[in-house]
C-alpha cells in the first residue's frame, strides 16, 4: 500500500530548479494550462503579497513565482539587513500557498533570463509599473502574443514597513 505525501513533501515538490522547471512546463502546456508569472524577493510574506499572488493565480491556470535569491536581494538596494529570511525558507513559505504552483529561484538582478526560458502567457508585476515597457521579459512575452499586466498594491503592507515597525519598538 502506498502512503500519502506529506503535506511537507507536498510543499518541497512545488520548489524547482530552472531545469527542472523548464521539464515541468512541457506538461502543463500538453495539458493546455495558462501560466502566469510573477517575481520579487517576498522577504516577510504579508497580507499585500498574499492579495497580489492570490490575484495573479486567477489570471491563470499556473502561478509561477520567480523568487530573488539572497544574493539578488542584495544588489537591488533593499538594505544591509536584507533579505530578513534566506531564499530557501522564503522558498518553502511561497510553495506553501495553494495557489502557487512553482517557485523558482534566480540569482540575476532581473528575471528576464528567466522569463525567456518559462514563456509565460501572462507577466505580472505590481502597481508601481507605470509603463510596462519597462518591466523586464515585456519583450520576451509581447513577442509570444502574451499578456503584461499591473495589480495595484494594498496601502499600508510592506516589508519595509514591517521592519521599520521592529525596529522602532527595539
Amino acid at each position: 500500500m502506498t502512503h500519502p505525501q506529506s503535506n511537507l513533501e507536498l510543499i518541497q515538490e512545488k520548489i524547482y530548479t530552472t531545469d527542472t522547471l523548464v521539464q515541468r512546463l512541457l506538461s502543463w502546456r500538453f495539458l493546455g494550462k495558462k501560466i502566469v508569472f510573477t517575481n520579487g524577493c517576498f522577504d516577510l510574506l504579508h497580507k499585500g503579497h498574499v492579495h497580489y499572488l492570490a490575484q495573479a493565480h486567477e489570471l491563470g491556470d499556473i502561478l509561477i513565482v520567480g523568487l530573488n535569491s539572497d544574493a539578488s536581494v542584495r544588489t537591488l538596494g533593499k538594505g544591509s539587513s536584507r533579505p530578513l529570511q534566506d531564499e530557501a525558507s522564503r522558498a518553502f513559505i511561497l510553495a506553501s500557498l495553494h495557489f502557487v504552483s512553482a517557485v523558482v529561484v534566480f540569482n540575476e538582478s532581473t528575471p528576464a533570463e528567466l522569463i525567456a526560458q518559462v514563456q509565460p502567457d501572462v507577466l505580472v508585476k505590481g502597481g508601481d509599473y507605470q509603463d510596462l515597457t519597462q518591466i523586464a521579459g515585456y519583450d520576451t512575452v509581447m513577442s509570444s502574443g502574451g499578456l503584461i499586466t499591473t495589480i495595484p498594491f494594498i496601502e499600508g503592507y510592506s516589508t519595509s514597513a514591517i521592519e521599520n515597525k521592529i525596529s522602532a519598538r527595539s
